[in-house]
């Protein structure tokens, strides 16, 4: 039970983090006058600047794949635990 409340919370933490990031982008994305590829991966990770232009990005990049990886972790000990008790059943 214990593990599967731990794995609980870093999903959720994990899914926090990352959502949030994706609405922060989003909310940010209308100021945005330059960019090249998609518009919200330019929003979260940024790109290299060139010359003297003024990168428009938030640079989120490592939160974001921190989040992502949480999400990844919980969901793998909540899905370990969801199995290791149904089959002793």
């Amino acid at each position: 039970m214990k593990r599967t409340v731990i794995g609980g919370f870093i999903m959720i933490g994990g899914l926090f983090t990352t959502l949030t990031i994706i609405l922060v982008a989003m909310t940010y994305i209308p100021s945005m006058t330059s960019w090249s590829g998609s518009k919200l991966w330019y929003a979260i990770f940024g790109g290299k600047q060139y010359g003297i232009e003024t990168v428009q990005s938030l640079f989120l990049g490592f939160p974001f794949v921190v989040g992502l990886l949480f999400t990844i972790l919980g969901l793998a000990i909540l899905i370990k635990e969801y199995f290791d008790r149904s089959f002793l059943k």
